[in-house]
């Protein structure tokens, strides 16, 4: 944790002696034990220490922020790491970077954690074939949406439902965590579409292939599976902190779904300004 940090063991003893944090789990031994979680909480305190906060309200803000369940992957990725800078982009491109994300997966053939939030039960449908190939080699698949109830279809992701008061029935989400794979996409619709055509929707856009990331974008997303499938969420995130993502090949992920994407968009141009085919009267 001292080398994760750069905080000095000492301080750390003195900081959870005096504020009760960190909180680590303790072993019959006496040992500490940390999580990424843990590691990630003392970066944001760390992060509010420099911008003037004393050490008791930077701790009390992080605690205070980490206690709350999260709701929505865009908040919550917001809230932890502020230095992403949410794009907008139209629906088009949000589908092309979902689909390069996916198909880059699928030619690593990695044994991947995948979230998917797909707002409406019917635009799933459109794509669960998609799904169910991409499950098949998962280690975890699960799809968000608002499903009547919660399924698990042979050879398919788990299918959890969503009510119509949740904020993700507005959120685009795609999240895969995988040990040489790591990429997530939160996507959040903006207000005042209703009568706009679906391909001409606008949505305020996160991504990042940066492991440490994605792996937060996947500890957040087992907190809103946490809702309906509580036990599920437990599983998923020991098999995460078992085995996360490495953070040698993000060079290579973000020139490879960049590449895809540019092809993605590309081909959807060239299929747009095709002069539609005539008919004989």
């Amino acid at each position: 944790m001292s080398e994760q940090t750069g905080l000095a063991e000492a301080t750390l003893r003195m900081w959870e002696s005096r504020h009760g944090f960190p909180r680590p789990e303790r072993l019959a031994s006496g040992h500490r034990r940390y999580s990424e979680r843990d590691v990630e909480l003392l970066r944001q305190v760390l992060e509010e220490r420099s911008r003037g906060l004393s050490l008791k309200a930077a701790v009390d803000r992080v605690v205070r922020a980490g206690d709350e369940p999260e709701c929505s992957l865009f908040a919550g990725l917001r809230r932890r790491r502020p230095e992403l800078s949410a794009h907008l982009m139209g629906k088009r491109s949000v589908v092309a970077l979902s689909h390069a994300m996916e198909d880059e997966l699928v030619v690593r053939a990695e044994r991947a954690v995948l979230f998917g939030g797909f707002q409406r039960e019917r635009w799933y449908r459109r794509s669960e074939q998609r799904w169910r190939e991409l499950a098949r080699t998962a280690e975890y698949a699960v799809v968000l949406a608002d499903f009547p109830r919660a399924r698990r279809p042979r050879g398919a992701p788990v299918e959890l439902p969503l009510d119509g008061s949740d904020p993700l029935r507005r959120e685009w989400v795609l999240v895969c965590s995988a040990p040489r794979f790591a990429a997530c996409l939160a996507a959040i619709e903006r207000p005042g579409q209703h009568d706009c055509p679906d391909p001409e929707r606008d949505f305020d856009t996160l991504w990042s292939v940066e492991p440490e990331i994605v792996h937060e974008a996947a500890h957040i997303c087992c907190e809103l599976v946490a809702r309906p499938a509580p036990k599920l969420s437990r599983q998923i995130k020991h098999h995460l902190d078992r085995v996360p993502a490495r953070g040698d090949h993000r060079f290579d992920v973000a020139a490879a779904v960049t590449s895809r994407m540019v092809a993605y968009l590309g081909a959807a141009g060239r299929r747009a300004s095709r002069p539609a085919a005539r008919r004989d009267p």
